[in-house]
């Protein structure tokens, strides 16, 4: 195996990604998801997306949610745009990180925001303007990275020239979102690796869904070449509301499981981590995927058969 990274960057999206799926919760229940959130260890959560209502009911309080945030120190904060008028709210709101989405697909980004991709990376130009004449990040999602659910395969080719547009107007770093969880560890190495090769230097982030359950293994590939950025959902909350079998991404607790279980750190308390995944289901009223919730980590242990004494937690 080659050797992986000391460390690793997380960012939490159940409350933006993970929610958007759902129906809608309370937004006080929002709000203490984020809080909660921001007492596990973990630097980076994207709260809220400013979008239109009807298309997103479930982010229709989104300036509500925000304005009642404690934010923890140490805690960046970060909100998903959609268009112009999304990025001049979340501006107006205060985010000093926004990220915004184009697919690489024609019919998805049609289906997402009801434009051509290429639209979509025109004004895209304007949003990054935008945010860097008001000394805000902007950072560009390459949705349907690695396939789409309507047209199937992508060539690389097709993600490379999104991603260097967008790259060319100033984004300040690149996201691969794995929309559908299409992607093996085979094409995350390829695209990776191609990635790098026509744009070195640009920061890479990750955003890989199980649903066909492969999200951790292409996380193993990715940490295999180095890259050391991604992000996870408490639960495995979410998916896209505009990709039929996007339900699934991957487990923030089963991520933190097992890249700190191979030595590599996140800075996150899994033990916390879970109880916030265990709030996160009361909170949606469903059951959540996360295997990890279920069992809980590896070193907890149960009674010896035949024992009646409690068990060992041996940390």
């Amino acid at each position: 195996m080659s050797e992986l990274p000391d460390r690793l960057s997380l960012r939490e999206v159940g409350p933006r990604d993970g929610l958007q799926n759902e129906a809608p919760v309370p937004t006080d229940g929002k709000v203490a998801l984020i809080e909660a959130l921001g007492r596990t260890g973990v630097r980076r959560i994207e709260a809220v997306s400013f979008v239109h209502p009807r298309a997103i009911p479930a982010m229709a309080d989104a300036d509500a949610v925000w304005s009642g945030v404690h934010r923890a120190p140490g805690v960046r904060y970060s909100a998903l745009v959609a268009n112009l008028r999304g990025a001049e709210r979340a501006l107006a709101a205060g985010f000093t990180e926004i990220e915004t989405v184009v697919s690489a697909s024609a019919t998805h980004n049609r289906a997402n925001v009801n434009r051509s991709t290429e639209q979509s990376l025109d004004e895209i130009a304007e949003i990054i303007d935008r945010a860097h004449r008001q000394g805000v990040t902007c950072q560009v999602v390459v949705a349907t990275a690695w396939g789409c659910p309507y047209e199937g395969d992508l060539a690389v080719e097709r993600v490379l020239g999104v991603a260097r547009r967008a790259v060319a107007d100033g984004a300040d770093a690149l996201s691969y979102g794995d929309t559908t969880g299409m992607a093996t560890p085979t094409r995350v190495t390829r695209l990776v690796g191609e990635t790098r090769s026509a744009m070195p230097g640009t920061p890479l982030n990750l955003h890989f869904h199980n649903t066909r359950g492969t999200g951790l293994a292409n996380v193993l590939a990715a940490l295999q070449l180095g890259v050391t950025d991604f992000d996870a959902s408490v639960g495995g909350l979410g998916g896209c509301p505009y990709a039929p079998g996007a339900s699934g991404n991957i487990a923030t607790e089963e991520l933190v499981h097992m890249v700190e279980d191979m030595g590599v750190s996140t800075g996150v308390d899994l033990e916390a981590m879970i109880e916030v995944a265990a709030q996160a289901e009361r909170l949606v009223a469903h059951t959540l995927p996360s295997q990890v919730l279920r069992a809980g980590p590896r070193w907890r242990t149960v009674p010896t058969p035949g024992s009646t004494t409690p068990p060992d937690v041996i940390g």
